[in-house]
């Protein structure tokens, strides 16, 4: 029998392998949303709890604080690192959920894999952007959101066939994530470490500095890394905030406000990340290394727009709910997430290139938990249009940020943007070109 790890996973398949973290993530949190009402009554939760499920889950808290530790440690002891433990953790978590017989089981599963998951996030985008040809690194960095978007509809059409068995399909979603993510980690196990980072942490050992040196400080004291943060944050985390709480609770909107049964709620949602696998691979990967990356994100932006204008102020009838599912559907396969993902590994220096991916990740997913957290309350007490008008609002903000701000970096390696950038760089800090 072959040693784990003694056989080199390279090329697409190591890219697939990364990108399978987007996979687990987003899988995750639909597979919490689909079975939602379920384990409602089951556990007979009310709308605090709700929100609590929701805010420290792969979705939000629990995302956020894992992206911070794993993006601080995959700069320190390399992207490998992150892939040897991560799903570890995440199996675990995922095997309390399964298991869980009540509130508190469940809520420490849905925390554990939600540190997994954001340890894994940060990682996934840093090391497939520095293994990608930089001719095609937005159809490689595509990968990731392609995963990302396969996994709902994963989720949500087991959702659909398992409905008859009640808690026990939810439980058997949650298995089939278990078991894709060991899968997953014995492939990592011959992952190759990032040549970049190799690079990086050699000149760092010549210079006899931290690769992780004044890393936080830079993020936020140099100019040209501000002007990153905001475009980033105003891209991911306000489309996010809308996307987020979409993704957790879409189901239960459905069935409260549209009157839909579990089953048909699931099998629309599905039907909608199909949208977003087609979109992903046949305008983002197949089209962003090629043509205006500042045109294709405005398109996504405007459907966006236009979707949940439909969804907030159309009567929620069939029609009405095909429409949406397109339009939000197709919009979200090349829109702010997919070039968060690209844009991110590129603004920043191979030093800290996780760990300020790690920052804005937490950022983003603590806004998210704040808004998931009152969402289910807003719904009740004022109902569907208020919550919905606040998300047009924080969808309209994430589209001019990401229009007006979009950086040229198209066909560059990575190097060569961050001597744009940053200019040259001695002793680990970077040169007044920065400042």
């Amino acid at each position: 029998m072959a040693k784990i790890g003694s056989k080199k996973t390279t090329g697409m398949k190591a890219t697939l392998s990364v990108a399978m973290a987007n996979y687990i993530e987003a899988g995750s949190i639909v597979a919490g949303a689909g079975g939602l009402s379920l384990w409602v009554e089951y556990l007979n939760l009310d709308d605090i709890k709700i929100g609590l499920l929701g805010a420290v889950s792969a979705n939000a808290f629990g995302a956020a604080v894992g992206a911070i530790i794993g993006g601080y440690l995959c700069d320190k002891l390399g992207r490998k690192f992150i892939y040897t433990y991560d799903l570890l953790i995440y199996m675990l978590g995922m095997i309390l959920i399964i298991f869980s017989f009540n509130f508190p089981m469940l809520l420490v599963g849905y925390i554990i894999t939600g540190l997994a998951v954001g340890a894994g996030v940060p990682a996934s985008w840093t090391y497939i952007a520095e293994e990608a040809p930089h001719k095609k690194r937005a159809a490689h960095t595509g990968m990731a959101q392609l995963a990302w978007s396969f996994g709902p509809v994963i989720a949500l059409l087991l959702s659909v066939v398992l409905a008859p068995l009640g808690l026990l399909g939810s439980r058997i979603i949650f298995g089939h994530l278990l078991v894709i993510a060991f899968i997953t980690w014995y492939i990592r196990q011959g992952l190759s470490e990032s040549s970049i980072w190799k690079e990086e942490k050699e000149k760092q050992k010549k210079q006899k500095t931290s690769t992780t040196t004044n890393a936080i400080k830079e993020l936020f004291s140099l100019k040209v890394n501000r002007k990153a943060l905001f475009l980033l944050l105003g891209v991911y985390l306000f489309w996010n905030l809308t996307a987020g709480a979409m993704g957790f609770f879409m189901p239960y909107i459905y069935e409260t406000v549209g009157g839909l049964s579990a089953s048909k709620a699931n099998l629309l949602q599905s039907v909608l990340w199909i949208f977003t696998v087609l979109t992903t691979y046949f305008v983002f990967i197949k089209l962003a290394d090629k043509f205006s990356r500042k045109a294709i994100y405005a398109a996504s932006a405007i459907m966006g727009i236009a979707a949940w204008m439909l969804l907030v102020f159309a009567p929620m009838t069939t029609p009405v709910l095909l429409l949406f599912v397109f339009l939000w559907g197709a919009s979200a396969g090349f829109g702010a997430q997919a070039f968060y993902g690209l844009w991110a590994s590129e603004l920043f220096p191979t030093r800290y290139r996780a760990q300020a991916q790690g920052v804005m990740f937490f950022i983003a997913r603590i806004g998210v938990g704040l808004w998931t957290a009152v969402m289910p309350t807003i719904i009740t007490q004022l109902g569907f249009s208020v919550a919905g008008g606040i998300m047009i609002a924080f969808l309209v903000v994430a589209a001019l940020i990401g229009t007006l701000g979009a950086p040229d970096t198209q066909g560059k390696t990575l190097q060569e943007i961050e001597k744009e950038r940053y200019g040259d760089q001695s002793n680990g800090s970077t040169s007044k070109k920065a400042i």
